[in-house]
């Protein structure tokens, strides 16, 4: 975890030296410093509790993590690139999905490791309290809007199931449910694309005249970047609209070779081509294989793999099926994002903006995951205390 923070640090700090206003760049590096120094302290702080005290008050931390999500519609709520997903506390702006994401994972460990999952009726009582905690904080990140976020939740809720020995039956359902899910959305998909081909309108800009008549809750410019990931040279053949990012994306990670052309040297964030909006979180992976190449992206993997390993290895050992329960969600929670992040990168995946854990810029995220790596240190410290 350290290891990455250092690399993140270094990284923001490249990416951000190339705007040539150094007051500008040391203080947004030294505002991650301080978030994760503040999530140092976090981590020790959730690390130092006996993690049965997030089972015992498991549903207030949810309603607390939906109270801060609905609160975005309030005045405390900011708007930024056409999404509203910030509370805003005078200097710091705090992204309450990533509460809802802890609060989520807390709350259905808590359900399934209090309930016996043998008979189907009890399965099924399981299945109805999970459903009814999740559908409301997608229905509301959906409303941000938030893809990304939203699209993390399914992932971690089916793996606390399936570690939970649930009947193979079910996923066999939800594999089919996610099937015909697909085929819609590739219907609508194929409808949006005849229908701005037959209207002559550009698929660049975000236009939000689909989205009105559309029966699926997407914003026109998140069909755009699935278009732009599945027919890139349809949607934008020349490469300088929707695809920009991932195109610009794709050469700087190609460009950076073996050992990569030196710290502060590369092309693409420097001259602008991957925009500094997004080169310090969304695509700091993308700077890190320009700059430094083949062999530190690789440690950085590495390091994901052991850290990920190694929360595994601490599943294997919890004392009860909850800190099982809650240590499987992290990892597969951290999973997701490592996957989508450096996948959209090399353009293995659509763009989404998730953040790489603990090396993008983000003080929210940051918090999150110390918080969530705190609860499996929790589990790992306590292993052996039974009272």
């Amino acid at each position: 975890m350290v290891a990455l923070a250092i690399i993140g640090v270094c990284f923001i700090y490249s990416v951000q030296q190339y705007k040539g206003d150094s007051d500008w760049y040391s203080s947004t590096s030294l505002r991650q410093v301080i978030f994760l120094l503040l999530g140092a302290a976090l981590y020790v702080a959730v690390a130092s509790i006996d993690y049965k005290f997030f089972l015992k008050y498991a549903h207030i931390l949810y309603f607390l993590s939906v109270l801060l999500l609905i609160s975005v519609e309030t005045p405390l709520g900011v708007e930024r690139f056409n999404a509203r997903r910030w509370l805003n506390f005078h200097y710091v702006l705090y992204q309450p999905s990533e509460a809802v994401k802890v609060g989520v994972l807390i709350m259905i460990a808590s359900v399934l490791a209090r309930c016996e999952l043998e008979s189907f009726t009890r399965a099924l009582q399981a299945l109805g309290k999970i459903a009814l905690i999740v559908v409301l904080p997608i229905g509301l990140i959906f409303r941000q809007p938030d893809l990304g976020s939203a699209l993390v939740l399914p992932p971690m809720i089916f793996s606390l199931l399936y570690v939970s020995k649930l009947s193979m039956r079910f996923f066999g359902v939800v594999f089919t449910i996610f099937a015909i899910l697909m085929g819609i959305l590739s219907l609508d998909l194929y409808r949006y694309y005849d229908l701005f081909q037959e209207e002559g309108l550009s698929f660049s800009r975000d236009k939000g005249q689909y989205e009105e008549h559309s029966w699926l809750p997407l914003k026109d410019y998140q069909r755009n970047r699935l278009l732009a990931f599945v027919a890139p040279e349809v949607i934008d053949p020349r490469g300088t609209g929707v695809s920009w990012n991932r195109k610009q994306s794709l050469i700087s990670v190609g460009s950076g070779g073996l050992i990569g052309k030196g710290h502060g040297q590369g092309n693409q964030a420097r001259l602008g081509y991957l925009p500094q909006s997004v080169a310090h979180n969304d695509f700091i992976f993308s700077v890190i294989a320009e700059e430094k190449g083949f062999w530190l992206s690789s440690l950085v993997i590495l390091l994901f793999a052991m850290l990920l390993f190694n929360n595994l290895r601490i599943a294997s050992v919890a004392r009860d099926r909850f800190g099982m329960l809650l240590v499987v969600g992290v990892s597969t929670l951290l999973l997701v994002h490592i996957v989508v992040n450096i996948g959209m990168t090399i353009g293995f995946m659509p763009i989404t903006g998730l953040p790489l854990p603990l090396v993008s810029y983000g003080g929210s995220f940051v918090l999150s995951c110390c918080f969530l790596q705190g609860l499996v240190q929790s589990v790992y410290r306590c292993r052996r205390n039974f009272s």
